[in-house]
């Protein structure tokens, strides 16, 4: 498998955290569950020009978009099939990165997969058969780039309150919203109604999102764990509260993640 990478430079890069190509994949498993994550991805499907969604319940085929999606940010968990990750190229956005390219804010697409022709009308077919027509990767990532500034329906700049609200939500320990309000100058119902527009999800359900994801990444990468110490160093009363928020966002227990993670963070083999 070839999976290269490509970090747009500032200003675009302030929103796009990487462009991304991956190739050539060969799976032993035909689903996969990707843990929920407080950022939004499009993907283009440059093997065939669909993408099948799945009842994560039933792993039925619940739909099929054209070959080129936009993935909201998400509060649980949702099934993809390998078969469509053969060669596939897509843009990671950071928190709150998406809402300038698209006209219809994050906080309508939030825990959904939505066929980018829904939102670009002909800018995504434009996309996909420009990258297919791309002969090298370098290149690729050049028309990604471009693309992407091409589409653009607002201006590079997040609110300054949803910046530091991103920035204060995510440490480790975690902080309130309330505290967050107490120091942005807002009301609480304004900076809760900002922070979903940008970022599409609410404050709370993004800090949450956040605390989850640090206990993926240090799972992720440890060979062995003090559970109730991880708990504890991210910010969970107790490690009932733990495992209960983790089973909530993932489906499964930490103990499973820890046997079933790859390679990919997100990525855990779901058997049919």
């Amino acid at each position: 498998m070839q999976f290269l990478h490509y970090r747009p430079q500032a200003p675009l890069g302030d929103f796009v955290d990487l462009l991304w190509l991956c190739q050539g994949a060969v799976y032993a498993h035909q689903f996969e569950r990707l843990l929920p994550d407080t950022t939004m991805e499009l993907v283009v499907n440059l093997h065939q020009d669909r993408i099948y969604l799945y009842d994560p319940a039933s792993l039925q085929v619940c739909g099929v978009a054209p070959g080129a999606i936009i993935s909201g940010p998400r509060s649980r968990y949702f099934v993809i099939d390998t078969r469509d990750q053969i060669a596939v190229m897509g843009a990671h956005f950071r928190p709150a990165g998406a809402f300038p390219f698209f006209r219809v804010p994050p906080s309508e697409l939030a825990d959904q997969t939505v066929a980018l022709d829904a939102l670009w009308a002909g800018g995504a077919a434009e996309l996909r058969e420009r990258l297919l027509a791309s002969p090298t990767p370098a290149q690729k990532f050049r028309v990604f780039e471009a693309c992407l500034q091409k589409q653009l329906a607002r201006p590079l700049e997040r609110h300054p309150a949803v910046g530091f609200g991103i920035e204060q939500l995510r440490l480790a320990g975690g902080r309130t919203v309330a505290q967050v309000v107490d120091q942005v100058g807002l009301s609480q119902r304004h900076f809760i109604q900002l922070f979903d527009q940008q970022v599409g999800l609410t404050p709370k359900v993004f800090g949450r999102v956040s605390r989850f994801q640090r206990v993926v990444q240090t799972v992720h990468k440890a060979n062995e764990i003090d559970w109730a110490g991880l708990a504890l160093d991210c910010g969970y009363y107790d490690q009932a509260h733990f495992i209960h928020d983790f089973q909530e966002f993932s489906g499964i227990t930490p103990t499973a993640y820890l046997l079933q993670r790859t390679e990919h963070l997100n990525h855990v083999p779901l058997a049919a």
